[in-house]
């Protein structure tokens, strides 16, 4: 049918990989949530101010060339 689409799946190996990436994350935020007092919250908050930051410096690298 429509040849631009391709399906993938992850091998067994991959599969365990994704696991275990999931539960870090969960960990992870498990503790930035308890140790560092960041709530989702606060977590939204730099990220968007990271994503204007990185908006900004790309705008401004792409004005020098």
């Amino acid at each position: 049918m429509d040849r631009r689409s391709v399906r993938v799946k992850l091998t067994a190996k991959g599969r365990d990989i994704k696991d275990t990436l999931s539960q870090l994350f969960v960990k992870h935020v498990d503790i930035l949530e308890t140790r560092a007092d960041l709530s989702s919250q606060h977590v939204d908050t730099i990220t968007k101010g990271l994503k204007s930051l990185e908006r900004f410096w790309t705008d401004q690298i792409r004005y020098i060339y």
